[in-house]
């Protein structure tokens, strides 16, 4: 273990998962949906508006420069030390160049991007980015939180030795230590007018999807941090440590159409249809209801139902209140695209109660790689979200990826979907033509293979041509076969070989080629070491891990590599030279040199 590592710096009493006393309290906010309320708080004093993260809150400690200790907010006076998980947590730093003491609180939170990706490579269902957080953050192995791609961003500085007294500088102190910060924007003389302004700014953020994280409202403080902690502390909260604005959200009343169950990942979801209503500026007549307690909850009936609907946060249908149920739920017994068995599963820790597909082949489980597939940086398909991706799959047309391209087949039936017509239909069968060529590497990042991003299929490709790659894969009895490649690695390469080696996976891939065209990438080498020569490799190698790592570098030198032995070949590479093998002989008899690995490293490597 490194020196550095945090578990090494850990004081001996502290045991992870171990309840711990905050050295500071930390108390919640005040909350208002009114601006009015900020304007009064602020009292014309300068203020500072940062986002209302949508995580869990983490108190990282500091000594000498060294991460003492990370433990969760708890109850705001006793949290649970988490040390343990430091290293898998990006952006808590396990050295800061600060010689005193620091406490600083900041959200651990998942990007919605990384939250769609974690789901979609692990099959897990979790309901949003706060839930994996939090479920992440219970775990005991580091290398499993570490894919959940956990980010922590400090909103506070609640102690450090020396006396930094506006908030302003006291952010602009952490990142210089190397912290990366929530966002945050200054308001210097707050009046109704300015401070409107500034959420108007920050709301258009939410509303134009440019914020990564899920967040639930503003948190504003002031830039005087010495008057700041001057106030009362009244129940829980701090009178002057801050204030929480959350959005008001407007409602609107409907009438129940039907709802719709619809498959994706492991649950099937009911989605309220209900006659269309306008909110915050555009036109809703869909929410997800999540589960099934959550409908048993409203008192969820049939058509008919009265209902109250809002946008929550500005972006979100949510179905708030039932106003007067008719009828009553029908749970479906059959999954609403491959017609399996349906089942109610009970969650140990909540109670909730959810519908699952039985089936585990069932389309609707792809729909987070089937969203993939399609977007820009796959086979950018355009005008295929994922709710239209959702759609075409419960109404049974894709169960495969080769199905997007057949969707032509379904134009028709398309254009006479709700909130299509025949324009929409006409521009989706013109996108599906234009990505009917695309380039091996962005076909081999939109298969969702695992752990094979953009990067890794640019080296892999790179290295071999895509036809190459899958006859590799198929034919080589290690795993490892491509861990050779700059950048690779065993881990990247069996995953890329356990793909390949799936059955359906093939089957798929087959099944999709017939309706593309691939372009291939150019196959550059890495250096000249072995530029124009041509070799051949038999038996065992003692310095590479195998036989096809040592082709691997012979190809990045610009070499070529063939399997017999032929007037071409410039060298022939044996560990046993005095060998009476077939292809020994037949290198003497054309006067080819028969080298060792040894004297292989010496001419073209050392």
């Amino acid at each position: 273990m490194l020196e550095d590592s945090p578990t090494m710096n850990v004081s001996a009493d502290q045991i992870a998962g171990a309840k711990e006393p905050h050295e500071f309290a930390a108390l919640s906010l005040a909350k208002t949906k009114k601006p009015e309320d900020l304007v009064k708080w602020a009292e014309g004093r300068k203020i500072w508006l940062s986002w209302k993260l949508d995580g869990l809150t983490l108190v990282v400690t500091y000594d000498n420069g060294r991460l003492r200790k990370v433990v969760t907010r708890g109850d705001g006076h006793i949290g649970t030390n988490i040390t343990h998980l430091a290293s898998a947590i990006q952006g808590i730093l396990a050295k800061i160049d600060y010689p005193g003491h620091l406490v600083i609180r900041g959200e651990a939170v998942i990007s919605y991007e990384d939250f769609d990706k974690f789901r979609m490579e692990s099959g897990e269902d979790y309901a949003n980015p706060r839930n994996l957080a939090s479920g992440s953050l219970s775990l005991k192995d580091v290398n499993e939180v570490k894919k959940r791609e956990i980010h922590w961003l400090p909103f506070t500085l609640v102690h450090s030795d020396e006396e930094i007294v506006s908030w302003g500088d006291q952010m602009a102190f952490l990142e210089k230590l190397g912290f990366v910060c929530v966002e945050h924007e200054s308001v210097d003389s707050p009046d109704l007018a300015s401070v409107q302004q500034a959420i108007d700014g920050w709301t258009k953020k939410v509303t134009d999807g440019k914020n990564p994280y899920p967040v639930d409202g503003l948190v504003i403080c002031y830039d005087d941090t010495v008057y700041a902690q001057s106030g009362s502390v009244t129940g829980h909260h701090a009178t002057r440590a801050g204030y929480a604005f959350k959005w008001q959200d407007e409602a609107a009343e409907s009438v129940l159409q039907y709802i719709e169950w619809s498959c994706a990942a492991s649950t099937i979801t009911p989605v309220a249809v209900f006659e269309p209503v306008e909110l915050e500026g555009t036109t809703v007549k869909r929410a997800s209801l999540c589960n099934i307690s959550e409908c048993e909850r409203l008192g969820i009936g049939d058509e008919g139902t009265k209902i109250a609907v809002i946008k929550a946060n500005k972006i979100i249908p949510k179905v708030i209140r039932v106003n007067e149920t008719v009828g009553s739920l029908h749970i479906p017994e059959q999954c609403p695209v491959c017609q399996a068995a349906t089942k109610i599963a009970v969650s140990e820790a909540s109670g909730t109660r959810t519908l699952r597909c039985t089936n585990p082949e069932c389309p609707a489980k792809q729909l987070k790689k089937f969203a993939r597939f399609v977007s820009k940086a796959g086979m950018d398909i355009d005008g295929i979200s994922e709710a239209t991706l959702s759609r075409f799959v419960n109404e049974g047309w894709i169960s495969r990826y080769g199905d997007i391209y057949r969707l032509r087949e379904h134009a028709v039936e398309i254009a006479q979907l709700d909130g299509f017509g025949e324009k929409s239909s006409a521009n989706l069968m013109a996108s599906l033509d234009k990505a009917s060529a695309v380039s091996d590497q962005k076909l081999l990042f939109a298969l969702n293979i695992p752990l094979v991003g953009a990067d890794v299929a640019k080296k892999l490709l790179g290295r071999y041509p895509l036809s190459e790659l899958i006859r590799i894969a198929a034919e080589s009895e290690d795993e490892t076969v491509f861990s050779a490649i700059d950048g690779i690695g065993p881990e990247k390469s069996r995953a890329f070989v356990s793909w390949i080696r799936d059955e359906r996976n093939r089957r798929d891939l087959e099944d999709l080629l017939t309706e593309v065209k691939v372009e291939a990438s150019e196959v550059k080498a890495s250096g000249n070491r072995c530029d124009q020569l041509t070799f051949v490799v038999t038996g065992d190698v003692h310095h590479y891990p195998n036989r096809n790592a040592l082709k691997a570098y012979i190809e990045s030198q610009g070499g070529k590599v063939t399997g017999s032995v032929s007037r071409s070949t410039d060298f022939l590479i044996n560990n046993d030279p005095a060998s009476t093998s077939s292809k020994n002989t037949k290198a003497r008899s054309l006067g080819i040199a028969i080298i060792s690995e040894d004297e292989f490293l010496e001419r073209f490597v050392n």
